[in-house]
């Protein structure tokens, strides 16, 4: 009986219902008196729309302008970074605070949409404000110390982008984006509830959205992280001086190294999120139950500790999974497959009619595999057929055209269960839905078990109970 540690729950995102003690007419009411703040009063945001040009003849003080036509396509590529920071800054981040979140929270102090999780929804938000914020101020004073139209001692372009993209701003976008996936799930349960759809909708009506909907200002800072390393090089490609064009080559490389750590902590959330679901789903019967030859008295069934399913997949990785029609005598039945990094599970499909107690966790991730999501959320279950194939034991065979058509088996492929001694103990004649599908199973699990021979033989696996190492190739 575990409790949901996600801040939302089924009775808060049903269909039509309000929390007790609010009405979508005092959320409507406190609606109508609310006033959006005004943010754009900052010195850089009349810049937002200039080009360089207009800019120039903007200053009341004469400019040092470079006559060489290289020069002048390095201060316009600076420019370019300065506006779109502009444009991100003003019609995305802000309009995400203050149409949104302080909307949100002033409604919450009137016990509207209290039990709405703000952070879930928005994250960092105030963070990466300030430090967009920060960023345009000190870019626009390197500008005008740069363009000679301000004196003063300030930072450097290279020390100032160095240290914004080294301390700040990738930190602050990882920290968002990591939470990207979580917030979509959590406003695509909400948007279903009458008090939360009018919120949205009287925030997207705002004439600072510019017909944008909440979901498309959500994403604003992922894609901003990813155009930081195409302007960064744009100006690094303009510049004269050999040091500075391969500083800002090193600051566009880190965050290039920051957006692929940050691919790999988003699939390592994701598998950890499809694993966890799958703790709960898969059954393995004990070994007097598969094997009804095996007889073990009721007094001794203690002794044969049951293979804890925690130990078995919650540190691996889950490559591929997918439904598969297994030949099982006479009859086809349909089987569920688990492709992990170390081995593979053949499940059979066990319906049952009780929703299953974890149909809200089933909300932690984005479907991208809407059939097991389904099956998790009708309460299916997964018995485990036989035991987990594992990858240095595994051998495919596949079934051509020709000798599928004749034994009435389009689209098969063998999966061959070795031991040890390289003997077969289990073979599996498994029918895909379709050509590729059959070609797409046999890749991923060629290439899992590829991947998995290369790593043994770089570092071997040590079995936990004991120091000695089991060879697949005896």
């Amino acid at each position: 009986t575990k409790k949901s540690k996600w801040p939302f729950l089924r009775r808060s995102t049903t269909k039509g219902k309000l929390q007790a003690g609010t009405s979508l007419s005092d959320i409507e009411k406190y609606l109508s008196m609310m006033q959006i703040q005004d943010w754009r009063n900052a010195e850089f945001q009349k810049y937002k729309d200039f080009s360089l040009a207009q800019f120039l003849q903007d200053q009341p003080l004469p400019m040092g302008v470079t006559s060489d036509p290289q020069g002048r396509k390095r201060q316009e590529a600076i420019w370019e970074l300065f506006t779109s920071e502009c444009v991100y800054f003003l019609d995305r981040l802000m309009v995400l605070k203050e149409v949104f979140s302080a909307t949100l929270t002033n409604l919450q102090q009137n016990n509207c949409l209290s039990e709405v999780d703000s952070w879930t929804l928005f994250a960092n938000l105030n963070e990466l404000c300030l430090v967009s914020f920060s960023f345009l101020n000190n870019l626009l004073r390197v500008i005008k110390n740069m363009l000679s139209i301000s004196q003063g001692a300030g930072p450097t372009l290279l020390e100032l982008l160095s240290k914004v993209f080294q301390e700040s701003i990738c930190h602050c976008l990882e920290k968002y984006c990591l939470n990207y996936s979580t917030a979509l799930l959590y406003l695509h349960n909400l948007m279903p509830r009458e008090d939360f759809g009018s919120y949205v909708k009287w925030c997207e009506r705002n004439e600072q959205c510019r017909r944008l909907q909440l979901r498309d200002l959500l994403v604003a800072p992922l894609q901003r992280l990813t155009r930081y390393p195409l302007l960064l090089r744009n100006i690094a490609k303009r510049c004269q001086m050999f040091e500075e064009s391969r500083e800002l080559q090193v600051i566009a490389e880190k965050v290039d190294t920051s957006i692929c750590d940050l691919e790999g902590k988003v699939k390592w959330l994701d598998n950890y999120q499809k694993v966890k679901q799958l703790r709960d789903a898969l059954m393995w019967l004990p070994v007097w139950e598969r094997d009804k030859r095996a007889f073990i008295p009721e007094s001794l069934k203690h002794l044969l500790k049951a293979v804890t399913l925690d130990n078995l997949i919650s540190h691996r990785s889950l490559l591929h999974e997918g439904k598969l029609v297994l030949t099982e005598n006479t009859k086809l039945i349909d089987v569920y497959l688990f492709l992990f990094d170390e081995f593979l599970l053949i499940t059979k499909i066990k319906r049952t009619k009780k929703r299953s107690i974890n149909s809200e966790q089933n909300h932690l991730r984005l479907q991208q595999n809407l059939e097991l999501d389904q099956l998790l959320k009708e309460g299916c279950t997964f018995m485990v057929l036989d035991q987990p194939i594992s990858l240095d034991r595994l051998q495919l065979k596949n079934i051509d055209q020709l000798n599928a058509s004749t034994s009435g088996l389009p689209h098969s492929f063998i999966i061959m269960h070795h031991n040890r001694y390289q003997q077969c103990i289990g073979a599996f004649i498994l029918q895909a839905p379709s050509e590729s599908a059959k070609r797409e199973w046999m890749a991923k699990m060629e290439g899992a078990v590829t991947a998995l021979l290369k790593l043994d033989s770089q570092q071997p696996r040590v079995k936990s109970t004991s120091s000695w190492l089991e060879s697949s190739q005896i």
